[in-house]
């Protein structure tokens, strides 16, 4: 197991919970669905930590990290939704999937040997990010003003860095899997003012429930393994292999959904696995 190994895992994860926000995004109120994935990902992670232990305490040092990490979560999340939900998702998908380019950078100002070759596997990667979802649905459909959208989603992608850059230096300094179980407790605290602050319902209606709990624990592996990449040498690669949720997404649609799959997609895929190819070697 290394950091780019948990990153495939996560973007497995997102990618299966892609789909699933496909098939209730159109009937189950967004923020209350959000919510709801947050409160089930807790509860599994709270399973996952007593199984292997218990609750470990946590220094101050990490737990600023993990309230941070909470913070970042939490802006990723509702960006994320808000941005698909406004769509088109060749526009969302590209600019939500540079979260690498921020890691790589980080890693590099802290002194990370990146050579010329690993950041143009990076760029190899969001690039085919970008041409997966460029061809992944027909220009004439009525969506609403793209430059909102483009910053909603610049928004998440930044969250998505900060999140996964925050929670693996608070798994550094303690227990990776009680930091991610702090993270996310937080995150649902955070997030509970908003809804009688804007009037909204916090029930997403029981027909949504089954396909939540899917959500929640597909998000629940996804972030426990982001945080654990942090304990591995190269962390930053966790976060380019996780970037490729949007293949993922697009291929299983195309799997299981009977979405069509373009010969430009397919080069697309090629093309970002050939840059997780080469830093893996």
């Amino acid at each position: 197991m290394n950091a780019l190994t948990l990153g495939l895992i996560a973007a497995l994860c997102w990618g299966l919970h892609d789909v699933t926000v496909r098939r209730i995004s159109q009937t189950a109120p967004l923020m209350a669905t959000l919510f709801s994935v947050l409160i089930v990902g807790a509860i599994f992670q709270a399973g996952v930590v007593t199984v292997a232990g218990g609750f470990e305490p946590v220094s101050q040092e990490a737990l600023f990290y993990c309230l941070a990490a909470a913070v970042a979560f939490l802006v990723a999340g509702i960006g994320l939704y808000v941005a698909f939900q406004r769509g088109p998702v060749r526009v969302v998908a590209p600019v939500v999937g540079s979260f690498p380019i921020y890691s790589v950078a980080l890693a590099s100002f802290q002194g990370a040997q990146i050579t010329l070759w690993q950041w143009g596997a990076v760029l190899l990667v969001v690039l085919g990010i970008v041409i997966v979802s460029v061809f992944s649905e027909d220009s004439d459909e009525d969506i609403p003003a793209l430059r909102p959208t483009i910053l909603i989603a610049a928004l998440s992608s930044f969250g998505f860095f900060a999140t996964f850059a925050l929670g693996q230096e608070a798994a550094r300094l303690s227990d990776d899997l009680t930091a991610n179980l702090i993270t996310r407790v937080t995150s649902i605290v955070l997030m509970m003012p908003i809804f009688p602050l804007f009037a909204l319902t916090i029930w997403p209606g029981r027909a949504a429930i089954p396909t939540i709990i899917v959500m929640g624990l597909l998000d629940g592996v996804a972030l426990i393994c982001m945080f654990a990449a942090g304990e591995y040498p190269s962390a930053q690669y966790a976060a380019v292999a996780a970037s490729v949720f949007g293949l993922v997404t697009v291929s299983l649609a195309w799997l299981f959904l009977n979405e069509k799959m373009r010969a430009a997609q397919w080069a697309g895929c090629l093309v970002a696995f050939a840059g997780i190819g080469y830093l893996a070697l």
